[in-house]
C-alpha cells in the first residue's frame, strides 16, 4: 500500500515547485514538488479508502510525511485512537510547513477543545523546537476564542522560545490574541513578557496587521517602549 501511494507521488511531481517549495522551506529535503490541494484531495481520497492502514511504514520523501499528517486530520475514529496517532505523528514534524498544514488539518479538534488542551500540555512544556512549534499553532488555530483566552495566554507565555520556529509561532499567536481580544492579551504580555526576539517578532506581526487600528498598535508600541 505505501508503495502505491509513493508511486502515486512520483507521478504527480513538479520540479519547478519543488524547488519553489525549497526556497519557502529550507530545511525540507527529497522534495518532489506537489501543489497542496492536490495533496489534501488525495489525502480525502487515501482516509476513506486506506484509512489508518494508510499511515504504515516510512516516509522517503517529504509530500509523504505532508500527505500523512493531512490524512489523519481525515480521519474518523475514537477520540482516544485519534490522539495516539497525532501522538506518534509530532515527532515526524522537522520544518514548519509540516507543522502548520498538520495542525490547519486537524479541525475535529475544534469540538473536542477540553479533550485536546490535556493533550497539548506536555507539548505546552516540552523543550523540543518543533513540538513547542505545534502547542502555539494548535492553540492559535483551535483556542483563540472568548472562553478560553485567559489559558490561551498562559499556555502560549509558558512555550520555551529559544528555537527560531517556537519564537515564531509563540509570536504569530500572541499576535492574534492580540488583534481579536487586546483588553485580555496586552496585561498578560505586559506582566509576563516574552524574549526579546518573541516580542520584537509579535510587535512586527501586530503593526504589520490591516485588521488592528492605529491607536490599538501604539497603544502595543507604548507599552514597551520602557
Amino acid at each position: 500500500m505505501k508503495k502505491e501511494i509513493r508511486q502515486q507521488l512520483e507521478e504527480l511531481r513538479e520540479p519547478d515547485y519543488g524547488t519553489f517549495s525549497q526556497k519557502l522551506v529550507p530545511d525540507i529535503r527529497n522534495v518532489l514538488g506537489i501543489r497542496m490541494p492536490i495533496l489534501r484531495a488525495l489525502a480525502s481520497q487515501i482516509a476513506k479508502s486506506e484509512g489508518v492502514f494508510a499511515l504504515e511504514g516510512t516516509d522517503e520523501y517529504y509530500e509523504e510525511t505532508l500527505l500523512r499528517g493531512l490524512v489523519i486530520g481525515k480521519l474518523r475514529l475514537p477520540a482516544e485512537e485519534w490522539l495516539d496517532i497525532i501522538r506518534d505523528f509530532v515527532p515526524r514534524i522537522d520544518n514548519w510547513a509540516v507543522c502548520d498544514s498538520f495542525v490547519s488539518s486537524l479541525k475535529p479538534a475544534a469540538r473536542q477543545r477540553e479533550r485536546i488542551w490535556d493533550f497539548l500540555q506536555p507539548y505546552v512544556l516540552s523543550d523540543q523546537e518543533f513540538e513547542q512549534r505545534f502547542a502555539a499553532v494548535m492553540l492559535l488555530d483551535y483556542f483563540v476564542c472568548e472562553e478560553w483566552m485567559d489559558r490561551t495566554l498562559c499556555a502560549l507565555l509558558r512555550i520555551g522560545t529559544r528555537e527560531y520556529y517556537a519564537s515564531m509561532g509563540v509570536a504569530w499567536a500572541l499576535a492574534e490574541c492580540y488583534i481579536k481580544f487586546p483588553e485580555q492579551t496586552l496585561p498578560a504580555i505586559l506582566s509576563q513578557r516574552p524574549d526579546p526576539s518573541t516580542l520584537q517578532r509579535l510587535l512586527r506581526k501586530v503593526c504589520d496587521s490591516y485588521r488592528v487600528s492605529p491607536e490599538r498598535k501604539n497603544a502595543l508600541l507604548e507599552a514597551f517602549r520602557t
